[in-house]
């Protein structure tokens, strides 16, 4: 995808999904800014931002604004940063459905918020990551659906409010993605049959190039074989 000389912020970037989607995109001569609660070392030919806490807004609001001020602008942000969390609910807290709304719908919100305020008049993109088990939810999986809808929400509404802007807000769904932590935590599951993270990347990046100018306000399903 032709993304050269675009200024693209990636949230969660150090996570596995982070650094393929951020990898991908410096490939395409994308000024990639990696951004995650951690500090770390981000994909080969990723610039990274100091350590940010993405459920504080004025933190949030300053750190997009310091990007900003060094690239000249923001043209695209994909929010990868989340959480996840498998409880029943009578086994589990309320304080989980609360932990996750803040890891997957409150980043997403207040690193998009940060965004817009540097986005060319030209237009822009915003890239969110919901989940399949936001349309139908498994046992346990209460608290994350449920977030996750939330940020389907907000992808809709989101799109709805900028299309006068020419910004696009769209959002994939994946199913389970292949990482060591799902590896480990379901040795028994066949993982050929699951997302790979470099396929995701290429949804998002089509989700971010000018091939996608049609798009926006999408939900779109990357579920594998699962």
């Amino acid at each position: 995808m032709e993304l050269k000389d675009k200024v693209i912020v990636v949230t969660g970037a150090l996570g596995t999904l982070g650094r393929a989607v951020s990898a991908a995109a410096a490939a395409t001569g994308a000024t990639v800014v990696a951004v995650d609660c951690v500090g770390g070392e981000p994909a080969a030919g990723v610039l990274s931002s100091p350590a940010l806490d993405l459920s504080d807004a004025k933190a949030t609001e300053q750190a997009f604004a310091a990007i900003a001020a060094k690239h000249g602008r923001i043209d695209a942000l994909v929010n990868i940063a989340g959480g996840f969390c498998w409880e029943t609910l009578a086994d589990g807290a309320i304080d989980s459905w609360d932990r996750m709304y803040q890891l997957n719908v409150r980043t997403a919100v207040n690193a998009s918020k940060a965004a817009l305020a540097h986005i060319p008049g030209a237009g822009g993109r915003i890239v969110n990551i919901s989940a399949a088990g936001a349309v139908k939810a498994a046992a346990g999986m209460g608290a994350y659906a449920a977030s996750k809808s939330g940020v389907a929400r907000l992808t809709e509404a989101l799109a709805e409010e900028l299309k006068v802007k020419n910004i696009t807000v769209n959002a994939v769904m994946p199913s389970v993605i292949d990482t060591a932590p799902n590896r480990a935590d379901m040795p028994d599951a066949d993982f050929s049959a699951w997302v790979s993270p470099q396929a995701l990347a290429d949804v998002i990046l089509f989700l971010l190039s000018k091939q996608a100018e049609a798009v926006t306000g999408a939900l779109i399903p990357v579920t594998g074989r699962v």
